[in-house]
């Protein structure tokens, strides 16, 4: 937090065109928000997207960048509705300036499903993840990348989260995470971390479908 400051009084003094002023301000929300103190990061981030878009409105990438982060704050003071506005909008955009098929795009897409879920969005975030995100991944990443296994782990937590899961729902979830299991063994070994997660993960969808079994 403190090299946040000083990054704003250095460049304080300039006028509000210039760019290296804007970035300053956007070093200090981010340094509050990374240091778990949204509230005050919220106007400083408000007042740095205000600034981007009244000189430097051209540059899309610029906005984006600071949409996501006051998206990310408001997300954080439980202000999930209007983050999750803000979201789709930026999401939106990125489908617009880049393609479906794009890091950037499939980033954003995570960030909202993540928004959609936390506030019982079941249904849309798993239409999301199905027919946008999962095969997006594929696509650009391949089947075996990272993201692309953490977005199908999100939609097997999803479907067992979802209040109106049935036994058959519960299986695809198992299907889902067992899939997940293996490539990681195989791309990054039995004892990594996240191979180790992935297999708790399973574990814990059997239990829930063992109990929803013998119900």
């Amino acid at each position: 937090l403190a090299l946040g400051w000083a990054c704003w009084k250095t460049y304080l003094g300039r006028p509000a065109t210039d760019w290296y002023r804007g970035a300053a301000m956007s070093v200090l929300g981010g340094a509050f928000l990374l240091n778990r103190r949204p509230e005050e990061a919220l106007p400083v981030l408000k007042a740095s997207l205000a600034l981007k878009r009244r000189h430097w409105w051209r540059d899309e990438a610029y906005i984006l960048v600071a949409q996501t982060n006051l998206a990310s704050c408001l997300d954080d003071v439980g202000r999930g509705q209007e983050a999750l506005i803000l979201m789709r909008e930026i999401y939106a955009r990125r489908i617009a300036s880049y393609g479906l098929a794009h890091e950037h795009t499939i980033q954003t897409g995570s960030n909202l499903i993540v928004t959609m879920f936390r506030l019982g969005l079941y249904d849309e975030g798993k239409t999301l993840l199905r027919d946008q995100l999962v095969p997006a991944a594929r696509r650009l990443l391949g089947y075996d990348h990272d993201t692309t296994l953490d977005l199908n782990k999100n939609l097997a937590n999803a479907i067992q989260e979802d209040p109106k899961r049935s036994r058959d729902d519960l299986l695809e979830a198992e299907t889902i995470l067992l899939e997940v299991v293996k490539r990681r063994r195989r791309v990054f070994g039995p004892t990594h971390p996240d191979t180790l997660l992935s297999e708790r993960d399973l574990s814990n969808a059997r239990v829930k479908l063992a109990t929803r079994m013998h119900a």
